[in-house]
């Protein structure tokens, strides 16, 4: 069937509908995805000028590497699977593209490791850990990965998160934010491998996937910084009081400080830094046009991260409310008590009733309690 997305038109399997989140070849739910890495691409031409060549690591029918080559870039698309290699030649053919994109039919990592990129797109299905040395090894500018396995991530599949990840993730009240940190973390293993140091220009968790834009710098030096803002996490079950500990070497807490409780939980090594430059989301928040269909989503978006804190973890009001069996209030009302109170509060990007502050679980509800009586 054919579809349109951001200006081009593709020929995609029929089977594939919407909603479906195992579609090999096109996943109309990862479109949000899709725009906002045009309009990253665009804000970061401006950022980087010399920034001409782009990978996508995992074509299948080839939309992320059409819409780029659509938009100035030199593209190349890369797939090991035959069908999706001609669709992908097909629809390159169909817009116009593909004098200045080609398909390569072959295992990505051998051909990371071969070539030089300025751009990699990593967008596969599930753990994106298997491309990621490969990579780090040639990319010279910024590295783009998707991960679709949220349970492992997020420590909802904890021996698998273990396993993918080289991390102890655990499932949270913040597991969306679990997840990011998680990754974020793994990758900058990886990358520091090859003495590339990374900067997460923007990074979300979305619906069923978490997408985060490196930028890269290729010293010992740039790498051993981004090793320096790994850390670790340490949360008590009961009262939901949580506490980061910078460095690669844990020092659990056996009892909690605020409760007293023993049900500690250790996460790590997590990301502690920030997920993103402020500035440059708001330069990719410039380069979505009201013509891309989720341009009031991907919009808001970005507006969220621009606005939210960097602490590395987030709290769910309602879910404290709950806990201290107190019903809730609006939440800009809940935020204003915060603030008044002398702390730093901010919503998240997570949900509508995530936010971020650097009080402490006891302090936010001495400050905010008075108001949810």
């Amino acid at each position: 069937m054919r579809v349109t997305e951001g200006g081009v038109e593709l020929e995609v399997p029929g089977e594939q509908t919407e909603g479906i989140e195992e579609a090999v070849f096109y996943n109309p739910r990862q479109e949000l995805n899709r725009d906002l890495t045009i309009a990253t691409l665009r804000a970061y031409r401006e950022r980087e000028e010399r920034a001409t060549s782009y990978l996508d690591a995992m074509t299948a029918s080839g939309v992320r590497g059409v819409r780029a080559a659509a938009d100035g870039w030199d593209v190349t698309c890369c797939d090991v699977d035959e069908e999706a290699v001609a669709l992908a030649r097909d629809n390159l053919e169909r817009n116009g593209c593909d004098e200045h994109a080609r398909v390569e039919h072959r295992n990505v990592s051998a051909l990371m490791h071969e070539e030089p990129f300025d751009v990699i797109d990593l967008d596969p299905y599930g753990t994106p850990m298997p491309f990621a040395d490969a990579a780090f090894a040639n990319c010279r500018d910024l590295v783009c990965v998707t991960a679709t396995d949220t349970a492992p991530l997020c420590g909802a599949h904890f021996n698998s998160g273990v396993r993918s990840y080289s991390a102890i993730p655990r499932n949270t009240d913040y597991h969306a934010e679990m997840g990011v940190r998680i990754l974020v973390s793994a990758l900058a293993r990886s990358a520091a491998r090859v003495d590339v140091g990374i900067e997460p220009l923007l990074t979300h968790a979305t619906s069923h996937y978490v997408r985060t834009y490196l930028e890269l710098e290729r010293k010992p030096t740039a790498a051993d910084a981004a090793i320096d803002e790994l850390g670790h996490l340490y949360h008590c079950e009961d009262c939901l009081y949580r506490v980061s500990d910078p460095g690669l070497i844990a020092d659990p807490l056996e009892t909690c400080p605020h409760c007293g409780g023993n049900r500690m939980l250790t996460a790590g090594p997590v990301w502690l830094g920030s997920i993103r430059n402020p500035e440059f989301v708001g330069a990719v928040r410039d380069e979505i046009p009201y013509t891309f269909d989720t341009a009031p989503e991907a919009r808001a978006l970005c507006d969220a991260l621009t606005a939210e804190l960097d602490e590395p973890t987030h709290y769910d009001q309602h879910k404290l409310c709950r806990n201290w069996g107190l019903p809730a209030n609006a939440m800009d009302e809940f935020l204003t008590d915060l603030r008044e109170a002398g702390y730093a509060a901010s919503r998240a990007h997570y949900g509508g009733t995530t936010f971020k502050t650097d009080a402490d679980v006891g302090e936010i509800r001495a400050a905010t309690e008075g108001n949810l009586v």
